[in-house]
């Protein structure tokens, strides 16, 4: 169980690290944003959390995952945004171990609204990401559901936010 959820949490975060962000208010051909090169801050919240017959306290256990994620800084060069292509970072799945097929993927115009279904493994969930991408901050809800290894739904939904904060600082390497 611990596993699986694991899987969804951190496969959620993963896809979407591609996606946060945007350059200047210049657009590519495809009407992506880029995000802007520099330090980025992202937090992460938990907005629910069910799974049938999860042990007293698992909840606070991953609301607490989630929050040491919190905070975290990372460095994007303007060569790393210049090479970001978000259609690939999706297409990878979580942790770009596993596969993702998108019924809807759409990326463009400031917007991000995707939904399908993700694979690593040997589990399979239901993921959604909606939200905006601006030139320096990103807002964005992944909902994730799937089958529970013993039995029932679960689901899960978080948001997402990162902000630019200015040039990279030393310590913060992506």
């Amino acid at each position: 169980m611990k596993k699986f959820l694991t899987v969804a949490a951190i496969g959620a975060l993963v896809a979407v690290a591609g996606c946060s962000g945007g350059k200047t208010e210049n657009q590519n051909a495809g009407g992506t944003v880029k995000r802007e090169a520099g330090n980025w801050k992202t937090d992460v919240k938990l907005v629910k959390f069910e799974v049938p017959g999860l042990p007293e306290g698992a909840k606070d256990a991953m609301s607490q995952q989630l929050a040491s994620a919190s905070g975290m800084d990372q460095c994007f060069t303007q060569e790393q945004v210049d090479k970001e292509d978000i259609a690939s970072e999706l297409a990878k799945g979580p942790n770009g171990g596993g596969e993702c097929t998108w019924s809807k993927k759409d990326v463009a115009g400031g917007k991000i609204d995707v939904a399908g279904t993700c694979t690593a493994n040997g589990q399979t969930v239901e993921m959604a990401m909606a939200g905006t991408m601006e030139a320096k901050k990103t807002d964005v809800t992944i909902t994730t559901k799937g089958k529970v290894p013993t039995g029932g739904d679960m689901e899960m939904v978080m948001q997402m936010t990162s902000t630019h904060t200015g040039p990279c600082k030393a310590a913060a390497t992506t």
